[in-house]
């Protein structure tokens, strides 16, 4: 007879909640397949559909919606579909990240005073100020990697 194991266990050994797993159970991530008394009890494989979501879920950066719809999507292209537009999503989410990043060791290694008397984040401020008041789409940020003299 296969061991099974308790909801508290599954949470333990998983690092999540016991709530955490009623909420992916009613998301439909997985399910337990038997209870003793109250409390829910997991086999193997629904152990490995909850390492399953957490694939998804905690290494691919997937919100629960996508994640079940992962799960349950029968067909490869489909499946690749949801999984292209999450990796869109995420790199659009790392390109902000890394201009942010550059702005912000820039603002580290600037030379001037105060942010508004540097030559490169005073033009950007200005460009932006310049498209809020023109309704022009704001320029990317370029923020030089080595600073600029004073």
């Amino acid at each position: 007879m296969e061991r099974l194991y308790s909801i508290s266990e599954v949470a333990r050994a998983f690092g999540v909640t016991v709530a955490t797993l009623r909420y992916y159970e009613e998301c439909g991530l997985f399910q337990p397949v038997a209870r003793r008394g109250r409390v829910r009890q997991y086999d193997r494989a629904a152990l490995e559909r909850l390492a399953y979501a957490q694939l998804w879920h905690h290494d691919g950066l997937m919100p629960l919606a996508d994640t079940a719809a992962v799960m349950t999507t029968a067909h490869a292209p489909e499946r690749h579909a949801l999984i292209t537009a999450q990796h869109d999503a995420m790199q659009e989410r790392i390109d902000r990240l890394t201009r942010a990043a550059a702005m912000l060791r820039h603002m580290l290694r600037c030379p001037a005073d105060h942010p508004l008397n540097c030559p490169v984040t005073g033009a950007y401020i200005s460009a932006r100020v310049d498209a809020a008041l023109t309704g022009e789409e704001l320029p990317e940020p370029t923020f030089p990697e080595r600073p600029h003299s004073p």
